[in-house]
C-alpha cells in the first residue's frame, strides 16, 4: 500500500471527530509492532521518529526511516511517517528526502520571540517541500522575567489567545498543546484540563495534538479526543509493554542468549498495546463532547 500522508489522516480523523494515533518508533520491532497492532485494529496509524531516537542510532536518520518506510509500505492499513520533536534545522531538512510527509519542530524551550521566528522559518521550509509542520506551545512566560515553560513542564498550560496568535504568525498546520500531560510518564494518572481544551479547540484554527498521552487513562484519552484532539502521540506505553514482556521472558529463560525469543515477546506485547489504545481512540469518535 502507498505511504499515507499525515495531513490526510489527521483531516479524516478530525472530520469524524476522532483522532489518529501516532506511535514512537525506536527500533525495527517498534515499527513492526505498531503496524501489526494497527492492522488488527483496522485503522490508519502514524509511525513517528523523534530526534532522540535518531541520536540513539548514532545521529543517522536514514536507516531507521528506511526501515519504517518499508514496514509502512507492506501494511494493510494506511500508514504515514512523521519526524517528531525536531530541534535541529539540519535534521528537519532531511525529512523530505527520507520519506516523511510531516514533521514537528520543537522550539518550546526558546524565548517566545525566538520560538516564533524559528517555527515560522521551519513552516516555510516544510511547505516548500510539500510537508505539513506541527509545533508545540506551552506557557509563553515573560511575566516578572519568567522563562517560557515547555509544554510538558509541570503546571504548563497553553493559553488560547497566545495559541491563536502563535498559529497565525507561524503558519503551522497543527499544534501540540499543554493541557496536563507530560512526557515519559509510567503511571496513568495525568489529569487533562478539559475546560481549557474546549477553549483551545474553539480558538485555534488547526488540529490539536496531545503529547505525553501514555500518562493519561483510557477515559481521559477518550474524553480528550471527544473534546477536540485530532492526533494522539504515544511512546512510553509501548516501551513499558516491551520491557515488561522481555523481563518476563528472560526471567523464565536465564540461560538463553538468542535475542529473537524475547524480542518476539516484546514486539507482540507492543502490538497488543497498539490495538487496545487504538480501540480507545476509535470509540471516542462516536461519543458526544
Amino acid at each position: 500500500m502507498p505511504i499515507a500522508a499525515t495531513g490526510e489522516l489527521i483531516t479524516e480523523a478530525a472530520a469524524r471527530r476522532g483522532a489518529v494515533a501516532a506511535f514512537n518508533v525506536i527500533t525495527l520491532e517498534h515499527a513492526e509492532a505498531i503496524v501489526e497492532g494497527a492492522e488488527a485494529a483496522r485503522a490508519p496509524v502514524i509511525l513517528q521518529i523523534s530526534e532522540n531516537a535518531v541520536k540513539y542510532h548514532g545521529g543517522r536518520l536514514r536507516p531507521l526511516a528506511r526501515a519504517a518506510h518499508e514496514t509502512a509500505r507492506a501494511a494493510a492499513v494506511p500508514v504515514a511517517l512523521h519526524l517528531d520533536h525536531v530541534h535541529s534545522p539540519e535534521l528537519l531538512h532531511q525529512a523530505a528526502e527520507c520519506g516523511f510527509s510531516s514533521a514537528m519542530f520543537d522550539g518550546a524551550r526558546l524565548p517566545y520571540a525566538e520560538n516564533l521566528a524559528a517555527t515560522r522559518a521551519a513552516a516555510v521550509w516544510a511547505h516548500g517541500e510539500g510537508l505539513r509542520l506541527e509545533a508545540e506551545l506551552g506557557q509563553v512566560g515573560g511575566k516578572n522575567g519568567e522563562p517560557p515553560l515547555d509544554a510538558h513542564a509541570p503546571g504548563a498550560r497553553t493559553d488560547p489567545d497566545e495559541a491563536l496568535a502563535f498559529v497565525t504568525a507561524t503558519g503551522v498546520d497543527a499544534l501540540a498543546v499543554a493541557v496536563g500531560t507530560s512526557h515519559a510518564m509510567t503511571s496513568r494518572d495525568a489529569r487533562i484540563d478539559h475546560d481549557l481544551l474546549a477553549r483551545l479547540r474553539d480558538a485555534v484554527p488547526v488540529p490539536l495534538v496531545l503529547h505525553g498521552s501514555s500518562g493519561a487513562s483510557d477515559e481521559e484519552l477518550a474524553r480528550a479526543v471527544a473534546g477536540g484532539i485530532a492526533k494522539v502521540n504515544i511512546g512510553t506505553a509501548l516501551n513499558i509493554a516491551m520491557t515488561g514482556a522481555i523481563r518476563e521472558r528472560l526471567a523464565r529463560d536465564e540461560r538463553g542468549v538468542d535475542p529473537r525469543p524475547y524480542l518476539t515477546q516484546g514486539r507482540d506485547a507492543m502490538a497488543r498495546t497498539v490495538t487496545r489504545l487504538m480501540g480507545v481512540l476509535s470509540s471516542a469518535a462516536v461519543k458526544p463532547v
